[in-house]
Parts: structure tokens; sequence; C-alpha cells
């Protein structure tokens, strides 16, 4: 009788789990466009990469390549992309395994946005590139195989989770326990607790129509196995950043917030030297820059690309 029980506990145990994590699915509804533009599509290997065009087709090319988190979307561009759309023919994808893009349930890895980021390049005309965080160095390994005119670099990294922990991974990848664990560290307050900790300096700048965004984009289907393989290390990229954009012919601008800790600004420097790039520090900033000080970034994304134009 007490093993029945516990049987049955259990049962409505993992019934209620399951239950739970579909209503926050469903609770998210459709994600709508975080930016203002055309709306295309970008058939990847089999998935359909969403992304939102803008500006002129005959002005030079911009591609932004938005930073990796568990909400991460092209809506980080979203105080900036309009004003460059004036000036560039911007393109802004949602990643795959993000946003509105498709999410199949992969192992994701960096080699497989590094693959990305090189084909997705590779429909323009040596674009200029402005990117964040991992991204980052996911342009820089695709100029490998692909033509860039210019790189504008927001805080870039190779290395933003563990080392690579397949039992960690795997957790979250699970049904139950693992969307559970995943809908708890997507939840709202958790949310602002990231962006509070390591995103930005000033949390007012941070809306609760964006923590909504932010969470609803958390919230779509299969919204956990990118990040599932985020938080366990599987998307660091192995290249030397350092190396690879000192070997680049084209101008590299490094941006940085001086209060980053994640990616501290002594990082920047370093790298800075070690690649011969311009570094361009924002006070009273973190990761985020180009949405805490979108009017100051912008002038400094037009002086650098302006120099090489």
């Amino acid at each position: 009788m007490k093993l029945r029980r516990a049987i049955g506990g259990a049962a409505l145990g993992i019934g209620a789990v399951a239950a739970a994590n579909r209503m926050l699915t469903q609770g998210a509804g459709e994600l709508e466009p975080a930016l203002i533009g055309e709306q295309r599509t970008y058939r990847w290997r089999g998935m359909n990469v969403a992304y939102t065009e803008a500006g002129d087709p005959d002005d030079p090319d911009l591609v932004l390549l938005h930073g990796i988190n568990a909400a991460g979307s092209s809506g980080e561009f979203r105080e900036i992309f309009s004003e460059l759309a004036s000036e560039y023919h911007v393109v802004a994808p949602d990643l795959p395994g993000f946003g509105r893009s498709d999410r199949p349930p992969l192992r994701y890895s960096a080699a497989l946005y590094e693959d990305f980021v090189t084909d997705f390049l590779g429909e323009y005309d040596d674009p200029a590139v402005l990117a964040s965080s991992l991204s980052a160095a996911y342009a820089a390994a695709a100029t490998r195989d692909t033509d860039v005119s210019q790189m504008v670099l927001v805080c870039p990294t190779t290395k933003a989770g563990p080392d690579p922990k397949q039992a960690l991974r795997e957790l979250f990848r699970a049904p139950f326990v693992g969307t559970a664990a995943y809908n708890l560290i997507t939840s709202r307050r958790s949310l602002r607790y990231f962006s509070a900790d390591h995103g930005y300096y000033d949390t007012e700048n941070l809306s609760d129509e964006w923590v909504d965004y932010q969470w609803r984009t958390t919230h779509q289907k299969n919204a956990r196995f990118a990040p599932a393989s985020f938080v366990s290390g599987y998307l660091n990229s192995d290249i030397d950043l350092g190396e690879m954009l000192s070997n680049l012919d084209v101008p590299v601008t490094l941006v940085w917030g001086r209060e980053a800790d994640v990616t501290p600004l002594s990082d920047g420097r370093a790298l800075a030297d070690e690649a011969d790039a311009r570094l361009v520090v924002f006070d009273d900033a973190m990761l985020l820059p180009h949405v805490e000080h979108p009017d100051s970034f912008l002038r400094t994304v037009r002086e650098e690309l302006a120099e090489t134009a």
C-alpha cells in the first residue's frame, strides 16, 4: 500500500511538473519580431532562420549578431537598429535556436554557430559586422572563409560558460526535470537578476516590456536546447581570438563597458594590444553599452565605419 501511494505520488508530481511546463510554453504565445523592418527567412541546414532587414539595399551592408544567453535575440539591437538603417543596409538574424528562428532539439555547438555565421555573412558582399559577446568569436572564426569590410565587437569573448560539462547539458535537455530547471533560471525574476548582475549598469534602463519579451522568447517551444549547450560550456569557441583578429587586414574596433565584470575591461585592453585594434570604452556600462547608451554608441559606430568608407 505504501509503495502504491509512493508511486502514485511520484506520478502526480511528474504530471504536475509536465502540466506546469506546458502552461508556461502556451502562456508565452507566438513571438513577434523585436525589430522594425522586413521580416525574412534564411533557409539553413533544414532550419528557418528569421532575420530583420532594413535600409536601402544599395547602401553598405551591416550585419548585426546578437550575443548568446538564454534570452538572446536580435532584439538586443532594438535601440540602434532603425537609426543604423538610415545609413546602412542592416540585417539582424535571430541565431538558430533563439528568437523567432527554428529551435530543433540539437546538441548545439560553437562549430555550428561558426558555420552559420560563415554562411550567413557569405550572402553579402564584404559586409561590416557588429557582433556581441560570444557571437564576436563566431564572426572572427568566420573570416577564415568569408570576407568582411570591418568588425565592431562589443565585449568579445571566446568563453561565456564553464568548460564543457556533458552531465549539465543533458540535465537541461531532460524532458521533465530539465524543463523545470530551465524554467526556474528563465523566470522573470531570474532574467532581471542576470541583467542586473552583469548586463546592465543601471537597471532603470531595463524595461518591464523588454523583460516580458525575454521571458516569452525563453518559453517558446524547444527554447531550452540551445541554452542547455550555452550553460554547460559547449558554445565556448576554441579559437585564439587575439591571433585571429591580428591576422585580419580589415579594421577592428572593440567596444567595452568600463564596469563589465564577466569580461572585464582588462581583457579588452589585452585583446586590443594583441589584435592592434582600437578600444572604445563606455563609462556607466557593462555588457550592453549599445542598449544603455545608444546615441553615443551610434556615434562611435558611424565614426568607425565612416573611416573605412
